[in-house]
Formats: C-alpha cells, structure tokens, sequence
C-alpha cells in the first residue's frame, strides 16, 4: 500500500486538530456540569476532545463501516451512562451532546468550517441552559409559545408548500404574498417582545422604534393623544413619533427583499440616509426635552388593525387582512398600469399610499416596468404617506404636536424621495 503524500498528512492533520479543537471547545463547558463524585456526569473536558478526534480519525479511514461502529459505541456508552445515572434529575443532555460531538469530528473531515460552526453552536446551547429555562418556564408565555410555533409553522412548512409564480402578470404570486404575511408577523412578534423587555425602562425612543416596526402611523397617533392630553410634552411626543419613522424606512427595505431583491440596491441608501435623519433628528427633539416617559396609550398594531391580546405576540387575522390588502393594491397597480401605462402604476401607487405605505411599496416593487416610472411612482409614495401621517398627527395632537414633527417628517421624507430620482 503507497503512504500518503504530504499534503494528505498535512490535510488529515489540519482535520484532526478541527476536532481537538470542537472537542475541547464543548468540553470546557460540559467540564464545569460535570460535578464529582457518584453523581457526576458522563462526559467532561478530556472525554469529548478525545471522542470529538475519534469521529475524525474513523472518518479519515474512508471506512463507513468505522465510522458507524464508532457512532454505535459511543451511543452505548451513553445509554450505560444514563442508566448508572444516580443524580437526583436525570437528563440526556450531556449524553446527546457526546453523541453530537463524535459527529462533529466525522463532519470535520468534510467540511472544517461547518464542524467549527456546529460545535460553537452546540457549546452555546449548552452554555445558555439555566437563562433558556428561565425564559421558557417563567418569561414566555404561553399564547406566546403558540404564536411562535404557529409563525414557525407559516414559514417552514407553508411557505415552501406555495407556488412561486404570479398569476396574473408580474402580480399576485403566492410565494410572495406569504412571505410578506410571514415578514409582517415577524415583525409584530419582535414588536411584541421589545416592548415587554423595555417596558420597565419607560423609554419613549426605543418604545416608539419598537411600536415602528408594527405601525409608525398608529404609534404618531398614540404619542399625538398622549401629548394632547397633557400626558407628555409636545416636542417628546413629536421625537417619539419621529423616530417610528426609522422603523418605515426599514420596513420599506424588508418589502423589498421579500418581494423583489434587485430593488435593494436602489433603495438602501435613501432608506437608510432617510432613516439616519430621522433617527438623529428624533432622538434631538427626545433628548432635548429631556422627556423619560413611557409612550402611554401606543396602540401596537399594524396600519388600521385591532391590537392582539396583550399576550399574543401578533394579530393574524389584522396580518391576513394586511397582506390582502397589499394583494388588492398590487392588482390596482398592474391593472392601471395595463389600462394607462406609466401613469397608471404612478395613480395606483398613490391611491395606496393614503391606506398603507407598505401596501403600494411592495405593489411598485412587483411591477416589472421601466425603472424610472418606478421610482418615481415610490417617491410619489413616500411623499403623500408623509402627508397622510401630519393629517394623522394634526387630527390626534394639534398644531403643537406637528409643529415639532411635521419639518423631520417632510425633511426626511423628502430626502428618501430625492436620493431615489438622482441615484
């Protein structure tokens, strides 16, 4: 039989020292459970370094039966183990993880990078036990669980059961539009867990970015209110509902890559620009006023929708009635545009803009026209939404309260509209 070259020595060892590497790695954290005595677990520093370089060296015999043989013995060890076990709460968390560990060694001969990757990934489950308990059984509720499982559910088995193709013209493709009812529960999902976790600090700039994320025109609403009540100052509700603006400008952004990716690259800069100005210019009416008030009476729901139980994490019937109406005005559009042309996508797109920005957004991001009708139809958009927003905030604050919002609101408005004509 030849010997091996140098370069298969100096790959096999460059494998081997991968998985010393993942097996140390998994065993530093497994030595600090360990324990002593009696009760101490299966597996600690030296047990899963050396198993780790065990799954590597079968794989580099090129011996599937090795391999295999391996994996069986190290499975019976664990089973022996978890029956000796004479702790007072048994687990087979030590015990899966050796088993995954002499995996990660046979992956390191294929693929380096992906056995690093999975063994870090493994060490910080392991390491995050404690925390991950709390969060379950005493921070997460349980119509929370359910909206996970079931927003988990949307996206890995509907979606990829939806067909990817439009059917009438560029618009009305299922895939898209289920993966915008995925994109905007996700979003009220993260809405709902920042405003439980800042709900203690009383922030209006980060309660009203969360709020954003969900409805900026609701969440400008709610601050008008409280500030007309005399709940807040004028000058912090206005930066308040500023800063929900960011929140547009990002969710513009996300529109896009779920409903047409290529837009991305003319659209990044005027919605990050314009966000940035509406970031800086918010949080300098916030800070000014020194204001550290809760945003009491922020409606967290998306455009026009009722609010979701305090313990639900999202709306899914305000989510299916959003995405049908983002379905209804991209049919609008095309049909304009069918009927008129270039104007017709520019009028449809507006029509939309006054019931919801994200609605005719994604409607001009399915059009497959010419590119500069296009954009002037969504800097058309984003102005008359700014316009329908200082409507809102006239009816729900007053003049004090637009006094201070409106000049932020059209500055960076008009700044993303601007960037995306010249650019």
């Amino acid at each position: 039989m030849n010997g091996l070259s140098s370069p298969d020595v100096a790959q096999a060892a460059a494998t081997l020292a991968v998985a010393l590497g993942c097996g140390l790695l998994v065993g530093i954290e497994r030595e600090r459970r360990k324990g002593s005595g009696p009760a101490r677990a299966l597996a600690g520093l030296r047990s899963f370094a050396l198993t780790c370089v065990t799954g590597a060296a079968a794989a580099l015999t090129g011996l599937s039966g090795v391999v295999v043989a391996g994996a069986a013995f190290i499975a019976a060890l664990c089973v022996v183990a978890y029956v000796k076990d004479r702790s007072d709460d048994p687990g087979v968390t030590t015990e899966v993880a050796l088993l995954l560990t002499y995996l990660i060694g046979v992956l390191a001969a294929h693929s380096g990078a992906l056995a690093a990757a999975m063994a870090v990934s493994l060490t910080v489950v392991l390491a995050v036990r404690d925390r991950a308990h709390r969060f379950v059984n005493h921070w997460l509720q349980p119509a929370e669980m359910r909206d996970g499982l079931l927003l988990a559910a949307l996206v890995l088995l509907g979606l990829p059961l939806l067909p990817d193709r439009a059917l009438w013209g560029d618009a009305l493709n299922p895939r898209a539009i289920g993966t915008l009812l995925a994109l905007l529960l996700a979003i009220q999902s993260a809405a709902h867990l920042a405003r439980r976790l800042l709900a203690a600090r009383h922030a209006v700039a980060l309660s009203a970015l969360a709020s954003g994320f969900v409805s900026s025109t609701a969440t400008i609403a709610s601050l008008g209110l409280a500030a007309r009540e005399g709940r807040a100052s004028h000058r912090a509700m206005a930066g308040g509902g500023l800063l929900s603006c960011v929140s547009t400008q990002l969710q513009v952004l996300m529109v896009a890559a779920a409903v047409r990716p290529a837009w991305l690259s003319a659209l990044w800069l005027p919605a990050l620009a314009a966000g940035a100005m509406a970031l800086v210019w918010g949080w300098w009416l916030v800070r000014q006023d020194g204001a550290n008030v809760a945003v009491t009476g922020a409606t967290p729901r998306t455009e026009a929708l009722p609010a979701p139980r305090a313990d639900r994490m999202f709306s899914l019937g305000g989510a299916l009635a959003v995405a049908a109406l983002l379905a209804a005005v991209q049919a609008l559009v095309h049909g304009l545009q069918q009927w008129l042309g270039d104007a017709g996508l520019i009028v449809g797109a507006v029509i939309g803009a006054l019931a919801d920005l994200h609605a005719s957004a994604a409607a001009v991001f399915s059009d497959s026209g010419p590119l500069d009708a296009a954009r002037q139809a969504l800097a058309l958009v984003l102005l008359v939404h700014a316009a329908s927003k200082s409507v809102t905030a006239f009816a729900a604050g007053g003049w004090g309260y637009v006094r201070w919002l409106a000049p932020g609101l059209w500055v960076h408005s008009a700044l993303a509209a601007a960037l995306l004509l010249l650019l």
